[in-house]
């Protein structure tokens, strides 16, 4: 029977619908083959810490993601799962999060028998960095970056709110201030202690000690950028031997798109053909 005009439009409209479910279904579906390839390839237990911002459909704000208690309790979870001797993978592209949720992370992967690798292919920044440091080896991409861990107390950094102390008499200084200048101070030297748990083994006791101030109080802008080549010199047990399979994984977790895309080229391969000095094209 053939289809009328409504039909049309209502099979229309059930496709538009189905569409993006079917999309996401694909791109698990995919991600499971590949996280067990590389699973058996290298024969450890494969754990993923992503974090994308992510848009509300109804309103159009952004949401930013970031380490919760959630994410720790699963990641907690996976490590239950695996026994001591294996080792474990852990991927990581966020912005940070919770400091209790990444240190509770961080000190059960600095615990893990097997060799713990954390793989980074953009960055891990704040608490995504505390779990690197965790890891027996970071492998970074060429261009990607760590970053500082020094406290944030809501919108202002720590080692600011105690740097007000320093410039104004105590007397001009609100009683507000100067209980954040105490929660600052606290949460300032916990860092600091756990960063330095965490690379006692790591680096020469003295080294440890100084990273582990370098990167909990303040030195740097909360964004700093720590590259490879600058983690080399902090003495962290860096790598750039990043599998291709683990970056083939990380485009199998695409930013939402639902406006025009900002960065756009064909996604093939294109390799050096000598001679005229020109791509080769496939």
């Amino acid at each position: 029977m053939p289809m009328s005009p409504t039909d049309v439009i209502w099979f229309f409209f059930l496709a538009s619908a189905l569409q993006p479910v079917l999309r996401q279904r694909f791109l698990e579906a995919a991600r499971q083959r590949l996280i067990a390839r590389i699973e058996r390839d290298r024969r450890s237990r494969v754990i993923l810490l992503i974090h994308r911002q992510e848009t509300m459909s109804l309103l159009g704000f952004p949401v930013f993601r970031y380490i919760d208690v959630n994410d720790s309790e699963e990641v907690l979870r996976a490590i239950h799962m695996t026994d001591p001797d294996v080792p474990i993978d852990i991927i990581l592209h966020t912005p940070g999060g919770l400091v209790l949720a990444s240190m509770q992370i961080a000190r059960a992967l600095h615990k893990h028998k097997g060799k713990v690798t954390a793989f980074v292919p953009h960055y891990a920044m704040s608490g995504g960095t505390l779990i690197a440091l965790a890891a027996d080896e970071i492998v970074m991409s060429e261009y990607a970056v760590l970053g500082p861990v020094d406290p944030q107390l809501g919108q202002y950094p720590a080692a600011s709110i105690l740097k007000v102390l320093e410039q104004k008499p105590i007397a001009e200084v609100k009683d507000e201030t100067l209980i954040l200048a105490d929660q600052a101070r606290k949460a300032m030297n916990q860092i600091r202690e756990g960063v330095f748990e965490l690379l006692r083994k790591k680096c020469p006791e003295a080294k440890a000690e100084e990273l582990a101030r370098l990167l909990s109080e303040g030195t740097w802008t909360h964004d700093h950028p720590i590259t490879f080549e600058a983690a080399q010199q902090y003495c962290l047990p860096v790598s750039s031997a990043m599998p291709p399979e683990i970056l083939e994984l990380m485009s199998l977790y695409p930013q939402p798109v639902r406006r025009q895309p900002t960065v756009e080229y064909l996604p093939e391969p294109r390799r050096f053909s000598g001679g005229d000095g020109r791509a080769a094209l496939p």
